[in-house]
């Protein structure tokens, strides 16, 4: 209002003023002159007013927007944390289908609102690592046994009128089972939000799914995974350290990390005991194998590794490595092949280390350019380096 005054003021002095200067001439008009001074002023404190109202009621519309805006955010992160709270809870209930509720509904709210996605994968990778053990197939020959057994003991108390110890509960095959099934579905459920199946050389062309979690980390260490299917996976840093693998293990075209991204990707100590595949994969910040066990057969074919360690692995199947692509140095120092070893066409910018390798004289090896086979006296066919030419 100060500034409307003054606007006002301000006009009706420099006209008025001007008026006056004149004074001396009569004039006819001087009356209207006058009137049209007053309107001019007028009009033009109507218009400063107008201007500062509505400069205020934008700045109030703004701040009603932004506090709109806030509210809405908070009362959404409050039902998003309320429903990530009770999600979590369910996983701890001691029924099957519960726990499997509570996995679709962080899949759910994962899927909802990408700014949690890292938190919830954490969770269910934390759940895949607490400590499991799958139920055993049932063995007529093992149950007829221990059933003559409990039978003798029976008939040893009935005769010395002991009182018979509580035998111990066995685990309830149904809850066996309901867990086995939480654990694949929380491994599906990663799977199928890790899968990017656009082509790898178009990635950066063409748009993702909308199913598709990107840059997700994972931590898997030492979790026992169940037909463990990642095909076509897309992980931005990946932890599989002592992991314990039973049945199949697919990464076919698995991509960890990005390319020459120094982010190692660990799979120490780890053990598959079906056949594991890592056909065509990528690992951009190499592969530290170190120490794993592979009971079964392991395919590297056509995979890439800026650095490859499988130092002191057990290949107790056929291990292949046809065309695999090592920009970095490979080390096979003290692994053990007891099935085949092809290294057909592997390609390896640095150094190939098989020092105090050993593999059974009786497979089918290809080894790589100067190192072959060497049988002593006890038997062991031990890995040898010989230059071109040259006898080892």
């Amino acid at each position: 209002m100060l500034l409307v005054g003054a606007a006002v003021g301000g006009t009706l002095w420099w006209l008025l003023a001007d008026l006056s200067g004149q004074a001396g001439q009569p004039t006819l008009g001087a009356g209207s002159a006058r009137g049209e001074v007053l309107r001019t002023a007028l009009a033009s404190g109507a218009g400063v007013g107008a201007a500062i109202t509505l400069g205020l009621a934008f700045h109030r519309q703004r701040h009603q927007e932004i506090t709109a805006a806030h509210t809405t955010h908070d009362a959404t992160e409050r039902r998003v944390t309320d429903l990530y709270t009770k999600a979590v809870e369910q996983l701890g209930h001691d029924k099957a289908a519960v726990r499997l509720g509570g996995l679709y509904a962080l899949e759910r709210l994962a899927q909802a609102n990408p700014g949690h996605r890292q938190t919830i994968v954490n969770v269910i990778c934390a759940y895949l690592r607490m400590p499991y053990t799958p139920p055993t197939t049932p063995d007529p020959d093992h149950q007829r046994k221990a059933a003559l057994q409990a039978a003798r003991h029976r008939y040893r108390a009935a005769r010395t009128a002991a009182v018979a110890a509580p035998a111990a509960p066995s685990p309830d095959p149904a809850d066996q089972e309901g867990e086995r099934q939480v654990r694949l579905t929380a491994q599906r459920i990663l799977g199928e939000h890790l899968r990017d199946d656009r082509p790898l050389k178009r990635r950066d062309k063409l748009p993702p799914s909308p199913l598709l979690w990107e840059g997700m980390r994972i931590d898997l260490t030492g979790a026992t995974l169940i037909d463990f299917d990642w095909i076509d996976a897309h992980i931005s840093t990946a932890e599989f350290s002592r992991a314990h693998f039973i049945g199949d293990a697919r990464f076919l075209r698995a991509t960890f990390g990005e390319r020459a991204s120094f982010k190692v990707t660990s799979f120490e100590a780890a053990t598959f005991t079906g056949y594991a595949d890592f056909g065509e994969a990528t690992f951009g910040g190499g592969a530290r194998f170190e120490g794993a066990t592979f009971a079964d057969t392991a395919w590297f074919g056509w995979a890439t590794m800026w650095g490859a360690d499988f130092r002191g692995v057990t290949f107790a199947g056929n291990a292949y490595f046809e065309e695999a692509s090592i920009p970095g140095s490979a080390s096979f120092e003290a692994s053990i092949y007891t099935g085949d070893a092809n290294y057909t066409g592997m390609g390896v910018a640095g150094e190939v280390r098989f020092a105090n390798a050993t593999a059974d004289p009786s497979g089918n090896h290809v080894w790589p350019d100067e190192w072959h086979l060497q049988v002593t006296p006890e038997g062991v066919g031990r890995l040898m380096w010989a230059p071109r030419g040259e006898n080892p």
